[in-house]
């Protein structure tokens, strides 16, 4: 089982684009067929399933986006994404996308052909949520690949032969068998395969053929991954000795999980920081990006709030700001980072960081308050899912809303505890919550559900700050969040089907989107 890591998971990845579970999930799939391929592709073919998501959001939530600039090798940072498709045809990269039955379990499933003159191979994978990925079959043969290790194939008639080496060679145990058949035998490891055994393997036969593909998650996964909890009652129960801050709880978490130190932990966070307050100031900047339906709104809020014109409410009003200057910036390509997801990455950040302001707290502070909103989303994403897809916008802007709620309680000087009962009531009250885009775009009503999720956050941290009564622990309000997100209509489970996207002024919307689109590509 390879558990949850809070910068893989949870905060992160650091991207571009309206979507993580389309865009930057895409991209890492893409980039493992760019490995498979030895980086030399001439034709894809990509299908998606007609009872899925992909089938009617892959073009405008940016799947086609990501996956082309996966196939190219990028990052899912790089400035040139917007502009991928471009790139693909200029590479000579013949791509054919088709809607057909592929008896797809998941709604975000890709089925992915892809051909060189030297040779083919296929790829069926899955978006699981907030960039995340899992890659379950490879030329037929099943697999379980999260995209956290390095992984060697090796294709061979000789298969029994190469497997008896490898078994000589591996005394340190310094890979994994990860699956195999008669033909193909699965690696994974902390690293690429030593050098010489390569050349040994290759001497075993003639028709022998190594295929390496490097991680694409930051922080990688051991054989027998090591944690220390993975719910909120085993971790109070690991603290009854302890006494541990939950900040300190989130940073051992993640040091023991991915086999780093603390300081490590912590220096990935205050990355993550800057990254954050980064899209802040260029949101409040204004923002420019032709193929959008919201503007710069966060400008004129923030002319407004300092020239004392709004209701009142200092801290709630810079969270909104906050919120919507990073809303902007994702709408507009720039650099966000999914926390825990791109369609939801306004929520916990912008309602941290605004508290944190608002309060003159330290970066040191701001960066343990991101630890803690981390660890609760670890909790969320081994019990629960990220995906709208999967369970509605109460897994994005619900999550974001639970994990900012604990984070505000610390930078407000609460306890544990209190932590702990502001995120239950925070998911408490997103139980349900759709997820229903206009125009097919990632941003209304996305922009009122992050600034609501925020503010909720606000107030149950307040709330749990005086004692309020929880009721129900943290760990079943994640496990009724999961259940009540099998229970949410696929329709309204971010496919474009219903909700607010089917009203006669989404509709509208969206064919001026088209049109637009159109005269462009004209």
């Amino acid at each position: 089982m390879s558990f949850p890591s809070i910068f893989n998971d949870v905060v992160g990845p650091v991207m571009r684009g309206p979507s993580s579970s389309h865009c930057a999930a895409s991209l890492r799939i893409g980039r493992i067929c760019h490995d498979l391929m030895g980086g030399r592709i001439s034709d894809i073919q990509i299908d998606f399933d007609p009872n899925g998501s992909l089938a009617t959001t892959h073009k405008e939530q940016g799947s086609d986006m990501g996956l082309f600039g996966g196939f190219l090798g990028w990052e899912a940072y790089d400035e040139r994404l917007v502009d991928s498709e471009m790139h693909i045809g200029a590479a000579g990269i013949k791509v054919n996308i088709e809607i057909k039955d592929i008896h797809a379990d998941h709604p975000n499933t890709y089925q992915i052909g892809l051909k060189n003159p030297w040779g083919s191979h296929e790829i069926i994978a899955i978006s699981t949520g907030g960039g995340m990925i899992e890659i379950i079959e490879i030329d037929g043969l099943k697999v379980s690949l999260e995209g956290d290790s390095f992984v060697t194939l090796i294709y061979t008639t000789e298969h029994q032969e190469v497997k008896n080496h490898l078994m000589q060679f591996n005394v340190d145990d310094d890979f994994e068998i990860h699956a195999e058949n008669k033909g193909c035998v699965i690696l994974t490891s902390q690293s690429f395969l030593d050098k010489t055994l390569l050349e040994e393997l290759k001497a075993i036969s003639d028709d022998v053929q190594i295929k390496q593909i490097k991680p694409v998650l930051p922080v990688l996964s051991g054989k027998n991954p090591k944690i220390p909890f993975i719910t909120c009652e085993e971790m109070l129960a690991y603290n009854a000795d302890k006494e541990l801050s939950l900040w300190e709880l989130a940073v051992r978490y993640e040091s023991i999980r991915g086999n780093i130190s603390e300081e490590e932990v912590l220096s990935k966070m205050n990355d993550i920081r800057i990254i954050l307050k980064n899209a802040i100031e260029t949101g409040l900047k204004g923002t420019e990006f032709e193929d959008r339906i919201l503007g710069p709104q966060s400008v004129k809020f923030k002319s407004m709030m300092e020239g004392k014109k709004l209701v009142d409410g200092d801290v709630l009003n810079r969270i909104i700001m906050y919120v919507s200057a990073i809303m902007e910036v994702k709408s507009s390509m720039g650099v966000i980072v999914a926390a825990p997801t791109a369609g939801s990455c306004g929520a916990m950040p912008g309602a941290v960081l605004g508290v944190a302001d608002a309060l003159g707290l330290s970066e040191d502070e701001t960066v343990k308050a991101l630890m803690i909103a981390g660890l609760i989303g670890v909790f969320i994403a081994a019990h629960s899912t990220f995906a709208a897809e999967v369970g509605g916008c109460q897994a994005e802007c619900g999550s974001g809303s639970t994990m900012a709620a604990a984070a505000i309680v610390s930078l407000a000087g609460g306890n544990l505890k209190q932590s702990i009962s502001a995120a239950s009531m925070a998911l408490q009250s997103s139980l349900g919550m759709i997820c229903d885009p206009i125009g097919n775009r990632v941003e209304a009503p996305c922009l009122n559900k992050n600034v609501m999720a925020a503010s909720n956050a606000l107030s149950c941290a307040n709330m749990a700050l005086a004692d309020y009564n929880h009721l129900i622990p943290l760990d079943e309000v994640i496990e009724t969040m999961y259940e009540v997100g099998k229970s949410i209509p696929n329709t309204l489970r971010c496919t474009n089907l219903g909700g607010l996207s089917i009203t006669k002024t989404a509709k509208e919307i969206e064919a001026k989107l088209v049109q637009k689109q159109f005269y462009k590509s004209c």
